[in-house]
């Protein structure tokens, strides 16, 4: 399907720059293609950690102003993806919970503990913005954290209270891809990176479509993530007024790892240039091609292996923090 003017995608999303990090390449093209591609951002990411200096003491425990700061850096990776944002419930509506565990899971408007007011709300958007795919996280969020299962679990109850049969596609990071990606990225010359443990950071071992990034998806997901300067260094030399220091990391094949980053923790990781997705929902065979179709256009979709609730291992997520950040 290479035009897709009037297909509407819907992303929902835990944190600013998860759109980016998870979805970003796919978004982009949809986009591209005439979709109308909106994302629903469940909360501000206050929790999150602050790369750079310039920035440090806007985190929860010091100002605690980290979350209006990412509406901006959310602003300008939505612009460049081509894509429309909402806030689930308006800005502010709920709160960034942190890792289990963490002590801001008990704050009043911590998204953990939303119940059935974030569905009504989810449920407005979908009535307003009918869709034809719906894009969000597995079961375990892909990789534990609260609000990223929240996001799951309110995305299903949304879909099954109104009686939807919109597909919908869980984003996951491949295990193979990862590991490939990680052997050709030779050791990070930047102060306090590291490279990653083996299933230290948590992946899938199948999926269901593995999506080969075109040019222009992938530089479109590169500028989307750079836009989240607090939470995100790539290594690529380039630097800004969040994060004023370089990084970088030698690759020796760029066709598996394109460009290098790392989050707050400072582990090493690649930026590929493929998205994968599980099927989150049952569908035929008919469908499943129409999903294919869809997502493929510019792009090169195809099966990965069987699977869509294959498990998941490792402990880290693709945009976990030291401290319980919310991404």
């Amino acid at each position: 399907m290479k035009n897709l003017n009037g297909v509407n995608v819907i992303a929902v999303h835990a944190h600013p720059d998860d759109e980016a990090i998870w979805t970003g390449g796919m978004l982009s093209d949809l986009a591209m293609r005439g979709a109308n591609v909106l994302v629903v951002t469940c909360t501000l990411g206050e929790q999150g950690e602050v790369i750079g200096e310039p920035y440090a003491n806007l985190v929860a425990d010091k100002a605690d102003q980290l979350g209006g700061f990412r509406i901006r850096e959310l602003q300008k990776s939505l612009k460049t993806l081509g894509v429309r944002g909402t806030f689930l419930g308006g800005a502010g509506c709920w709160r960034d919970s942190g890792m289990a565990g963490d002590p801001a899971n008990q704050h009043p408007r911590a998204f953990t503990n939303a119940g059935d007011e974030a569905v009504e709300q989810l449920k407005s958007i979908f009535l307003t913005h009918p869709p034809h795919l719906i894009i969000t996280y597995g079961p375990d969020g892909g990789y534990g954290h609260p609000d990223h299962i929240k996001a799951h679990e309110i995305t299903h109850r949304a879909v099954e209270q109104r009686n939807l049969v919109t597909p919908i596609l869980w984003a996951v990071t491949d295990r193979r891809r990862f590991d490939e990606g990680v052997a050709v990225i030779t050791a990070p010359t930047t102060a306090g990176w590291r490279m990653p443990q083996p299933n230290e950071i948590a992946c899938v071992t199948s999926s269901d479509i593995e999506v080969r990034l075109s040019d222009a998806a992938l530089a479109a997901k590169v500028q989307a993530m750079k836009a989240h300067a607090t939470q995100l260094w790539i290594a690529d030399g380039s630097i800004n007024d969040t994060n004023p220091v370089a990084a970088f990391a030698p690759i020796i094949d760029p066709e598996k790892a394109p460009f290098v980053f790392a989050l707050s923790n400072l582990i090493t990781q690649p930026l590929l240039r493929f998205e994968h997705y599980q099927i989150g929902t049952v569908v035929n065979v008919s469908t499943r091609n129409t999903i294919e179709a869809l997502v493929a256009g510019e792009l090169e979709a195809g099966r990965s292996s069987n699977g869509a609730g294959d498990t998941t291992d490792g402990e880290a997520g693709a945009d976990d923090h030291r401290g319980g950040a919310g991404s």
